[in-house]
């Protein structure tokens, strides 16, 4: 009986490994708004889902990092679900605070942009299968204000 237990489990395990998984990938990171206590962007992520269901999105989590910091970080929840067999575009909204970015003075110094590593996971809703993760990041500079953007 065990070894029909474990054979079972060993085809479960077989087939939801061959099971194609949605995608993401961040495609834009762009300035959004510039406040008093913050400068808000806008992260832009491509999700594609294989299935020609909708699938409910759990919830995203982020994490921006400059010189190995975390400058921002946070969990968006419930935002939406994945359209069937298309690509749906979502908006992260990522808030750092000022104080954050004068502690940032010798990566901004001379070229005015932040280096940045994005890690986001969206967490989805898989029938049957139940929640998975998909991971995107990215690379690359972030452009800070000018006073011409915040006036």
């Amino acid at each position: 009986m065990a070894q029909l237990l474990e054979k079972a489990k060993e085809f479960v395990a077989e087939k939801i490994a061959g099971i194609p998984k949605p995608e993401a990938t961040v495609t834009d990171v762009d300035l959004k708004d510039v406040n008093r206590s913050s400068v808000e962007y806008l992260v832009k992520v491509s999700v594609t889902n294989p299935y020609p269901h909708p699938l409910p999105i759990c919830d995203i989590t982020f994490s921006l990092k400059s010189s190995g910091r975390e400058i921002a970080s946070g969990k968006i929840p419930d935002p939406g679900s994945l359209k069937g067999k298309d690509v749906t575009e979502l908006d992260v909204p990522v808030v750092v605070p000022h104080s954050i970015i004068v502690s940032l003075a010798r990566d901004i110094g001379s070229d005015w942009d932040i280096d940045y590593e994005l890690q986001l996971v969206l967490i989805i809703d898989l029938p049957i299968v139940g929640n998975i993760s998909i991971p995107a990041s990215s690379k690359g500079e972030i452009k800070l204000p000018t006073l011409k953007d915040i006036f």
